[in-house]
């Protein structure tokens, strides 16, 4: 099991490292947003992966909480984002 939980870790900080480069260098603003909304995603993701990997689930309302907030972030942007970037 430790095997499976340093190869999650890994490809969980892969991706971090790669969001947060597009939220630096990220041409847009909407590219930014996006690139927030998938770090959201990430965390949500770790935050799942601990809780399985140690078995324990008092930090499910806290990703019920990050995966509305998430989406609800997600659908104010796309209400909001000029037609022509669509």
């Amino acid at each position: 099991m430790t095997v499976v939980g340093i190869a999650v870790s890994m490809l969980l900080f892969a991706a971090l490292t790669l969001v947060l480069v597009r939220v630096v260098r990220g041409p847009t603003t909407l590219d930014r947003i996006v690139a927030v909304d998938v770090l959201l995603a990430v965390v949500v993701c770790a935050i799942a992966a601990e809780a399985a990997y140690t078995r324990d689930a008092t930090s499910l309302p806290i990703l019920v909480v990050l995966s509305i907030l998430g989406f609800i972030g997600s659908v104010s942007v796309a209400r909001f984002a000029p037609w022509s970037r669509r």
